[in-house]
């Protein structure tokens, strides 16, 4: 979607996190034990012994009567509304919280702390480090069933995630029923091409008729979206619906074409911001959004608009001249102050991508930050709410392994330890410049990137991961983008900065993988490519380390320009060079070789920090994008 990614970059980056370890491998009875749980828990003491338990018995719903839990408000003062305290003793399991959802968070923990053994016995004092904890979906470009949504929920609870970005309108489809204007879903929400490529990019974009014979589409009546939104609250999740204002709305145009400047569908993308008609229809469906979403926040987009039509329609021109909007940004600004305001008059918090920046917003609105640190840094510096997903690392829409060896993605390289490496709170110059180096895919200048400022630090509120479907034409497409990467948001959400650790996290995620295969999604399996990065010392001495995704994994390296056998060096720990040698690496599984061989040249004066030029793959060109 955010289509000013996609121009000008051509480089991707890899960093790793230099945040500071958290050991979970303990001494236990009778051996070592690994608790695999995600996210980390912020202050966890591993005991020795187990609390016995049948898995399957405890795993259903009888797992309360196993618990003694406590719901007190007074322990608000030391864990907050979604903190808990979790006790766990050979022979008792002790839950306090400060409310319902505080508990179903520690008993999510209990869930991944149940083995073949038992619950391990452990000491848990927990709570989120950020308030909004996200993942956003898409399902304009292409439409899943509620069915697919209430599983997706289901995982977004099992790790911790509480905010689900609803995003039911763009220029794929209408996804969601309007009494008031039926047109939407019987003329906006199906089109001729399931393929986006076929459809958008290579100018298709023509809509049909609900009915159609092989029409491609769909949407939520009003008791689908309903049943979603209860599932989500038994989960505690916030569902946030977005209507897109004032661009991408050219599906709304074919059943209310009187709404753009041209008055003809296929003729423009965003509203006629001189139409009053315009706000009338945008205040309808608010209204109605309003009385189907509980939620807080409306999300209304506010991004990517052209404003092509705007120059030359005589409306628009009209009410600059009366409303004295010098140019077409502020008359994009006005328009998102008139929804603005009438979401503040019906209770409700405006949420919107970061061009809304532009505008002097209310105290109570918050910025979704997709462009970069830049933006978020001066959101929450002017003191508004900020929900940081940075696209070229939250994105997961963007490759996350070699483009050449994957399905169809949109743009760019994002694996997981990119995702996990990002710095939600730039509290200073060197992470600020950490995270926009990974988002630009290039070097900068040190001090170049704004940070946020010590007592503005309050603002950011959470991160969120986003999956745009242009090429997740299915359920598990769509899965096997998500995750894992979304163990990695989670885990970026709830953990504080100085228990997060990508050594750490790596053997936790690995485990995960079979457990979200187990539950019946289609994830990708990490990949085997080596990693090699460098840390100057000091002149002539140079650190060099060696990484993957998998865990456990052997890696075998030579310095000699042979190739690696199993008879070579095996890499446990970062090794130091003195002169500029030719590194060759490789994975071994079960004494085999598995391929390619990593051949990197490193020298011991310039740092290799992974920095790679991107190449367009072969079949991209072939489509002329």
């Amino acid at each position: 979607m955010k289509n000013c990614l996609l121009s000008g970059l051509t480089k991707w980056i890899i960093r790793g996190s230099s945040s500071c370890c958290l050991a979970i491998l303990v001494a236990c009875t009778p051996a070592k034990v690994q608790l695999n749980v995600v996210p980390l828990p912020n202050d966890m003491e591993i005991k020795t012994g187990f609390f016995e338990v049948d898995s399957a018995q405890f795993a259903n719903e009888s797992m309360d009567k196993f618990i003694t839990c406590r719901i007190d408000s007074a322990f608000n003062r030391d864990l907050g509304e979604e903190g808990y305290n979790l006790s766990v003793s050979s022979g008792t399991i002790r839950l306090n919280a400060c409310t319902e959802k505080g508990a179903f968070y520690g008993k999510q923990t209990l869930k991944q702390l149940l083995s073949s053994r038992g619950i391990p016995c452990v000491e848990i004092k927990d709570a989120p480090r950020f308030s909004y904890r996200g993942l956003h979906i898409d399902v304009s470009r292409h439409f899943f069933p509620k069915e697919e949504i209430i599983k997706l929920l289901d995982e977004m609870a099992y790790y911790k995630l509480n905010k689900f970005h609803f995003h039911l309108t763009d220029n794929g489809g209408w996804r969601i029923q309007i009494d008031k204007y039926p047109r939407l879903t019987s003329m906006g929400a199906f089109r001729t091409q399931c393929e986006w490529v076929e459809w958008w990019d290579k100018k298709d974009r023509t809509y049909l008729p609900e009915g159609t014979p092989n029409a491609y589409g769909g949407y939520y009546t009003k008791e689908d979206i309903r049943e979603i939104l209860a599932h989500a609250e038994k989960l505690h999740i916030e569902v946030i619906p977005e209507i897109e204002f004032p661009a991408h709305s050219d599906e709304v145009f074919i059943g209310y074409p009187e709404l753009c400047c041209t008055g003809k569908p296929y003729t423009s993308g965003e509203f006629c911001a001189g139409n009053e008609r315009t706000y009338t229809f945008m205040e309808n469906v608010l209204t109605e959004i309003i009385d189907l979403f509980p939620s807080e926040y409306i999300h209304i987009g506010g991004d990517e608009a052209r404003k092509i039509a705007w120059k030359t329609c005589s409306k628009c021109q009209t009410l600059m001249e009366k409303e004295g909007l010098k140019d077409l940004e502020v008359l994009q600004c006005y328009m998102i102050a008139r929804m603005e305001a009438f979401l503040t008059s019906k209770g409700k918090r405006m949420i919107g991508w970061d061009e809304v920046l532009n505008n002097h917003l209310a105290p109570t609105s918050t910025i979704i930050s997709y462009r970069g640190q830049e933006t978020a840094s001066e959101a929450a510096n002017r003191g508004y709410n900020v929900v940081f997903t940075p696209g070229a690392a939250l994105y997961f829409d963007w490759y996350q392994a070699t483009p050449e060896t994957h399905p169809r993605a949109m743009i760019g390289y994002s694996p997981i330890k990119k995702v996990y490496s990002i710095y939600p709170v730039a509290a200073d110059s060197i992470t600020a410049l950490h995270n926009e180096e990974l988002i630009q895919g290039k070097q900068l200048k040190p001090n170049s990137v704004q940070w946020v400022r010590p007592e503005k630090m309050k603002y950011v509120v959470g991160v969120q991961g986003c999956a745009w479907t242009e090429f997740m034409n299915d359920e598990k497409q769509l899965e096997y983008m998500i995750f894992p990467r979304l163990l990695a948001v989670a885990e970026m959400a709830w953990t504080q900065e100085k228990k997060r650790d990508w050594q750490d996290f790596k053997p936790r995620m690995n485990a995960h993988i079979p457990q979200l295969q187990a539950r019946g999604i289609n994830t990708f399996t990490l990949t085997d490519e080596i990693e090699l990065t460098t840390r100057l010392l000091k002149p002539g001495k140079m650190e060099v380390v060696l990484d993957t995704e998998k865990y456990p994994v052997e890696i075998r390296y030579t310095l000699d320009g042979t190739n690696p056998t199993m008879s070579s060096l095996k890499y446990e720990k970062p090794f130091v060079i003195h002169d500029s040698v030719v590194v060759k690496a490789a994975i071994f599984r079960e004494e085999r070789m598995v391929e390619p061989i990593l051949v990197q040249k490193v020298g011991v004066i310039e740092e290799i920090t992974n920095y790679f030029e991107y190449i367009e793959p072969e079949h991209w060109k072939e489509l002329n994008l």
